[in-house]
């Protein structure tokens, strides 16, 4: 795992067999000689109910804490108790869980390592995203580009205060980093910088209408490059999600992103049927 071939975007997308949704991902090394990002894209059956278990997660310091929490995650999230009565503190009990049993995973080799986790998790007529890190997810509502996660950077006002008041410092070295080393301020793993860089998710939940068009989850690789609403005006016109998801990690290399991309697109089909009728429940 982790080195990469072929330059060429890793793809591929499917559909839920209710008809509520299709998915799509491509994944790309871009520049680089190595994969750290991962991805997930996943429909379970949970107690009778179709939910939808969407991720990016960009690795850092080496692909082991990124391939953990791919893993692990959501394996652990849909066994949790309160999955449906109270998704929320399900996902953030999972998220700090997940962390724990990575640190106690990992030995001296991979100290170093981290991951963000920008997750979206489809429960009926609720989207749920949660989000540790600087992957970002975007929804389109109503035509516009509205980010559902904020990027976790040590410069961030309560961040920064957050770290300080937990012993840590935060300085530019070629930008805002903490301790002088790392660029994110929340992460899985990094187990050297653990007290300041925590594995708390911020969490915020949106209602899936008919206003509700898609979603965009991607690593840094995409963001670096490409704004928000130019991300959702890319997508708007492509249909068939894995080709989304291919056109946005295109457009982020023809851009010169220097990092690994990854995109994971999820497109609501509710508003194209009729109400309670999928006219294409031929999952792929």
């Amino acid at each position: 795992m982790g080195l990469a071939g072929e330059r060429s975007p890793v793809s591929g997308g499917g559909s839920s067999e209710n008809g509520k949704f299709s998915y799509g991902y491509a994944s790309s090394p871009g520049k680089r000689s190595y994969m750290e990002d991962f991805h997930e894209t996943r429909v379970d059956g949970v107690d009778g109910e179709t939910v939808g278990l969407f991720g990016v997660f960009d690795g850092h310091g080496g692909a082991r804490a990124a391939e953990f929490v791919k893993q692990n995650l959501f394996t652990n999230l849909i066994k949790h108790p309160k999955f449906f009565s109270d998704t929320k503190s399900a996902i953030a009990e999972t998220y700090t869980h997940t962390d724990s049993e990575l640190l106690k995973a990992d030995t001296s080799d991979h100290r170093d390592a981290g991951s963000t986790a920008s997750t979206a998790i489809l429960v009926g007529d609720r989207l749920v995203v949660a989000n540790v890190g600087d992957s970002r997810a975007v929804i389109c509502r109503g035509g516009d580009a509205i980010a559902v996660s904020r990027d976790h950077k040590p410069d961030q006002t309560d961040e920064k205060q957050r770290i300080e008041e937990a012993g840590g410092f935060v300085m530019w070295a070629g930008t805002w980093r903490v301790g002088g080393v790392l660029a994110v301020s929340r992460a899985f793993g990094d187990k050297l910088l653990k007290q300041y860089v925590v594995a708390d998710p911020e969490i915020k939940e949106e209602v899936v209408d008919s206003s509700l068009e898609f979603l965009i989850l991607a690593s840094d690789g995409l963001w670096d490059m490409v704004t928000n609403e130019e991300a959702v005006a890319m997508v708007k016109p492509i249909l068939d999600s894995e080709q989304a998801a291919k056109r946005l990690v295109a457009e982020a290399s023809q851009r010169g992103s220097a990092d690994n991309i990854t995109c994971v697109v999820v497109r609501f089909m509710e508003q194209h049927n009729g109400p309670g009728r999928a006219t294409n429940d031929q999952a792929s």
